[in-house]
């Protein structure tokens, strides 16, 4: 048990870069940490992981027993609970942003309730990446480029930063062509997180910006889309919030060929946890139910 406690160290070390992170992860003291890790090393005569005083690294031969590492733990996890044979039953807490999680996320889960009559499962929607160790959740539905490369990812899709108006508002005034047009109209500027007012157009290496003077700021996208649909301005939103109403019309697209690069859309979980037979099959679940979904594949480029 204690070998295995070992390797249980190093694949949490190696997952989120930080021996107190492993420690809080395995809910171990961070000396208890450092000492298996130290004895896995002696063990196997090689350095695993370097270690400074801001970091820590795995080293090629500690990637390389990581790996060995975790089909070691699946496999003595399927030994010692036999779970692959008895039905699904616990509590599974997931997260996904607001209204994403209200409109796909939350019909998913009530369909997996179904399959499987011994689960419970709480949903949190919250438009803030909760931290999946510190929180206690066991999956993420994340949208955006994931900053963690500690957590095993599944991409499920896409999105695109879209620009939208009524036909009302353009009826009134001129369609951009560019985005430098932007300056002459009227814009609704989403103000959740502390940015700068100006969007970015185009790819991260040729990237145009624009200074934006909003008419209106609001801090929650429904509330947003309520002044886009008023004829009140031009708004910036994910394509998946409007994508009803650009097929029914009532919403148009703007300047498409100078759309940013696509957000990603991920199930993500904390790498030792997905070994867990309820995450796997929420996992799985979610993800042939995501990629069905009309909303996350790609939308292309077209001209506006």
């Amino acid at each position: 048990m204690d070998r295995l406690q070992e390797l249980a160290v190093l694949v949490a070390v190696v997952d989120h870069g930080s021996l107190a992170a492993a420690a809080r992860r395995l809910r171990r003291s961070p000396p208890a940490v450092t000492r298996a890790l130290a004895a896995l090393e002696d063990r196997v005569g090689v350095r695993l992981v370097e270690r400074t005083t801001r970091r820590v690294a795995a080293t090629e031969a500690g990637r390389a027993v990581a790996e060995r590492a975790r089909g070691i733990l699946d496999d003595y996890d399927r030994a010692v609970t036999g779970l692959a044979e008895t039905p699904l039953r616990g509590l599974l807490r997931v997260t996904a942003p607001l209204q994403f999680g209200r409109r796909h996320v939350a019909p998913l889960v009530i369909a997996f309730l179904d399959a499987f009559a011994e689960m419970q499962v709480e949903l949190v929607l919250n438009d803030r990446n909760l931290d999946l160790i510190e929180e206690g959740i066991d999956v993420a539905l994340r949208i955006g480029p994931l900053a963690d490369s500690g957590l095993l990812a599944r991409r499920v899709g896409e999105v695109r930063r879209i620009l939208v108006a009524s036909p009302a508002y353009l009826a009134r005034r001129d369609t951009p062509k560019t985005p430098a047009d932007l300056t002459d109209h009227d814009t609704i500027f989403g103000s959740a997180r502390a940015e700068p007012l100006e969007w970015r157009f185009g790819s991260a290496q040729r990237a145009s910006v624009v200074r934006l003077s909003p008419r209106l700021m609001v801090n929650e996208v429904e509330a947003r889309l309520v002044a886009v649909r008023a004829g009140q301005g031009i708004a910036r939103v994910l394509s998946y919030q409007v994508s009803e109403e650009l097929e029914a019309g009532s919403l148009v697209r703007l300047l498409a060929t100078h759309e940013p690069p696509a957000l990603p859309v991920h199930l993500v979980a904390a790498s030792r946890g997905h070994r867990a037979p309820k995450v796997r099959a929420f996992l799985d679940f979610a993800a042939a139910a995501l990629g069905k979904l009309r909303v996350i594949r790609p939308m292309g480029r077209k001209p506006s």
